[in-house]
């Protein structure tokens, strides 16, 4: 398990020194997608720090029936309950789906699914979500997501 661990950490390390995410004069849903890719490796790093810094502030998130909204990257990083995550059997999850819905220079939407492995690599779960990405100060981040996923 910390040898997986070890290794995402260094495979999210390796893509933010070749994807930085600052991204400047990419096209729009290029530097949108990107962005979730870097959530993606984040969350599966357990790297709660880098995965707070993919999102824009305040970032709102609509799931379980709740809306949170996060001021900051301490407030969202503080809030993160892997554990409780990793008691369901979850090990690691992928993008399986995810298709452009609206798009403009400053602003994304993304339709997702995602699914949820155990250390098996067994499906637990697959799950439809969105994601709102925009540009501020020249700098894509999510900035709110709404998901069907308990």
């Amino acid at each position: 398990m910390q040898m997986i661990r070890l290794i995402s950490q260094l495979v999210f390390a390796f893509s933010l020194a070749v994807s930085p995410i600052w991204v400047s004069g990419e096209e729009p849903n290029t530097a949108a997608l990107e962005v979730l890719n870097r959530f993606m490796t984040a969350f599966n790093a357990q790297d709660s720090e880098a995965w707070a810094t993919t999102l824009h502030y305040p970032h709102v998130r609509f799931a379980s029936q709740t809306v949170k909204v996060y001021n900051d990257p301490a407030s969202f990083a503080s809030a993160l309950r892997f554990p409780r995550l990793i008691e369901t059997g979850w090990h690691h999850s992928a993008w399986t789906k995810r298709t452009v819905t609206l798009s403009s220079p400053t602003k994304v939407h993304i339709e997702t699914e995602f699914e949820r492995f155990n250390d098996r690599n067994e499906s637990i779960g697959r799950y439809q979500s969105l994601y709102i990405v925009t540009k501020l100060n020249q700098r894509w981040g999510i900035q709110a997501r709404s998901s069907l996923a308990p």
